[in-house]
């Protein structure tokens, strides 16, 4: 399955790492989430994730993490999921968004923001730090 981003919207790895490769394995593995034999390449800007995820939630961390790397404008996903779960939302950061204002309209409910916090983690560090362009995920159990 085929993901596009905004090209230059995203978080810079932390500093040391230089292959993009590299990095994006880095993200996704050092925040523990569950995709198991990951296999990471990029060419062009373009990522081709491989690996197993005990559910969609985690291959859905996985493309959010690569695909708001800067640089990096579409995700191919080969990420073989073991239970299948409920259907997810992508949202698309506007100008002037918060995760609060996100919440709301998706939730009803600003108080809400940690869900969308906790689902795009390791891609989000802050709840503060959110960039135009940016590709959340927004969980439809809460």
């Amino acid at each position: 399955m085929l993901f596009k981003f905004a090209k230059e919207a995203g978080e810079k790895f932390r500093e040391g790492i230089s292959n993009i490769s590299e990095g994006i394995k880095d993200r996704i593995q050092g925040h523990k989430t569950e995709v198991k034999e990951l296999e990471v390449e990029e060419k062009d800007g373009r990522v081709v994730l491989k690996g197993k995820a005990k559910n969609r939630v985690e291959a859905e961390k996985a493309i959010v993490a690569a695909g708001n790397t800067p640089g990096i404008g579409e995700v191919e996903s080969h990420i073989n999921i073991e239970n299948e779960p409920e259907q997810t939302v992508f949202y698309t950061v506007k100008s002037g968004d918060t995760l609060s204002k996100i919440a709301k309209e998706h939730y009803g409910d600003a108080m809400k923001y940690p869900v969308i916090f906790e689902a795009n983690k390791p891609m989000l560090s802050d709840p503060d730090k959110i960039y135009p362009g940016q590709t959340l995920r927004i969980p439809t159990d809460t």
